[in-house]
């Protein structure tokens, strides 16, 4: 047999050590890296090089300490009403889910030993065994059956009640086996149950307080917009992890003070560093910053029903893309080309080209639509992050071709109400989300309650819901590459750049991986961090 690797990439050595920190056995590890083309006689060269990179072997122990961006009152401890990346850390460090989004972006097992379909309409969860509740009590097919009807239910308020309505019958086959029933054929599944609301708990579960889970920390202390002190559970069914003692999260609002906190040593960890800050903390011996373009933007949005078609094409070709991230993103970003998917997800149309910068263009455009010369309103507020340099920069190079656009800048309070959605023309704000399907149902489909430029496309839905069926990856990426050139040439969508997350920590804190989900290692960090002695 030939020790040939065909295909293989370091993307998939950071899934295969992915793998191991998360407790996969030697015998997922090696269906993994089948799939990927590796020989068998050449896997342990792929184990070894993993088990290299984790040679710096994490150091038990330690309280480890980490600041987010936000607190509230409402902060909450049941999955399926989490709202904030706060809720998402603690959810994350109390429960597991049945699947989880690896460092490449791709679906993995976790309290789910096996997902399979033969349809993706009808499929079979296998329950990994061996796993336990915070209070003793073993996983079973009812606690699942539980966890994903509680988002059919109103009273519940689940936050990805909608997603979850596809599931028509949920049901426990054996103590071990759960049945999920779709209306309609969908291959994301695997994506859908590793969203964060989507963690398993114990069976009749109502009182979410103690955050009773199977996950890496049992709780110690909750205080609602306040803090959360976690300790490790020393039954966890991952060997070796957690390898933290306790982890104690909280909220400190103001970015600056946020990193002063990290640079006065008085917390580990600052999540989301604004720009301007970055190089106050690289600067200082004994931190990082850690930074992740994993999907998150900024965008222009203008109506296609309050716009004429010349001139949303001239403000495509007006927008300086690169003048942006260096400007108003202080480098912070990457290159965007007019639709959602990044290069951080697996279905990223890397052939689609953004749209020149060229005020010529733009200027032969802004004539045919008849508006050279008028003042035409631009809503911008510091609600959409960066919108408001943004908008002056491209006023500055619209002003050059003598196109008037009069940024009106508005408060932040309020503007989600009152102006997305709403102006002819104003910016939005949207965060990572792991398919392209729920990008484009929830910003594109002609019913899409979030259609930020009134996109609406017979064809695109069609294709969409073609996709959303197929268990053929390659037909879907064909359509997927299809329906963002769609978006990218007829939705009134300007996304000049994907934005890029820095997170701040002590050079003490070892394992930290950037994450399709987002920040703080997609808000999952707790389970595998450690603090170098």
């Amino acid at each position: 047999m030939i020790d040939k690797i065909t295909n293989w990439t370091k993307s998939d050595d950071a899934r295969v050590e992915d793998a191991i920190r998360r407790g996969a056995s030697r015998r997922e590890l090696l269906k993994m890296m089948l799939a990927g083309g590796v020989a068998l006689s050449a896997g342990g060269a792929v184990f070894g090089r993993a088990e290299r990179a984790l040679a710096a072997t994490p150091v038990s122990g330690g309280h480890l300490k980490a600041a987010g961006i936000s607190a509230s009152n409402a902060d909450t401890l049941d999955p399926a009403k989490a709202s904030l990346g706060t809720d998402y850390v603690r959810c994350c460090s109390l429960y597991n889910r049945l699947t989880f989004i690896d460092v490449t972006g791709v679906p993995q097992m976790e309290l789910a030993e096996k997902l399979d379909t033969k349809d993706a309409k009808t499929w079979t969860v296998t329950l990994r065994k061996g796993v336990t509740f915070h209070d003793g009590k073993a996983l079973t097919s009812a606690d699942v059956v539980y966890s994903l009807k509680r988002h059919l239910d109103p009273a519940v308020g689940s936050k990805v009640a909608k997603i979850a309505a596809q599931m028509t019958e949920i049901k426990a086959v054996d103590a071990n086996t759960v049945e999920i029933g779709l209306k309609a054929a969908n291959a994301d599944l695997p994506f859908i149950l590793a969203l964060h609301h989507f963690m398993i708990v114990e069976d009749g579960t109502t009182d979410f307080s103690k955050g009773m889970g199977t996950g890496a920390f049992v709780l110690e202390t909750f205080e609602p917009g306040v803090r959360s002190i976690v300790k490790k559970n020393t039954n966890y069914w991952k060997p070796g992890f957690p390898h933290l003692d306790s982890f104690e999260f909280f909220a400190i609002t103001d970015p600056n003070a946020r990193v002063n906190a990290l640079l006065a040593g008085d917390v580990h960890f600052a999540s989301a560093v604004n720009p301007r800050s970055a190089k106050m903390i690289e600067a200082q011996p004994g931190f990082e910053l850690v930074k992740s373009t994993v999907g998150a933007y900024t965008n222009l949005n203008i109506r296609l029903d309050m716009n004429k078609p010349d001139f949303i094409m001239g403000m495509k070709h007006i927008v300086d893309r690169e003048q942006i991230i260096m400007a108003a993103l202080r480098g912070f970003g990457e290159v965007g080309n007019d639709q959602p998917i990044s290069k951080a997800n697996v279905y990223h149309n890397a052939d689609l080209k953004p749209k020149a910068f060229d005020p010529d263009k733009a200027k032969h455009h802004f004539q045919k639509a008849g508006v050279l010369g008028q003042s035409i309103p631009v809503i911008a507020s510091d609600a959409a992050d960066f919108s408001v340099d943004m908008a002056m920069i491209i006023q500055a190079s619209a002003a050059e071709i003598g196109m008037k656009l009069d940024i009106q800048r508005v408060p932040s309070d309020g503007y989600w109400d009152k102006y997305w959605l709403k102006a002819p023309i104003h910016f939005g704000n949207i965060n990572p989300r792991s398919t392209p399907d729920i990008y484009f149902s929830l910003l594109y489909a002609s019913d899409a309650p979030w259609n930020e430029s009134q996109y609406k496309s017979p064809k695109f839905d069609a294709m969409m819901l073609e996709a959303r069926g197929s268990l053929d990856d390659a037909k879907r990426h064909a359509i997927y590459n299809e329906l963002q050139t769609m978006i990218s040439d007829e939705a009134g969508t300007i996304i000049p750049a994907y934005t890029t997350n820095a997170d701040g920590i002590s050079s003490k804190v070892k394992g930290l991986q950037v994450n399709p989900l987002g920040g703080m290692m997609g808000y999952a960090m707790a389970e595998y961090l450690w603090l170098e002695a």
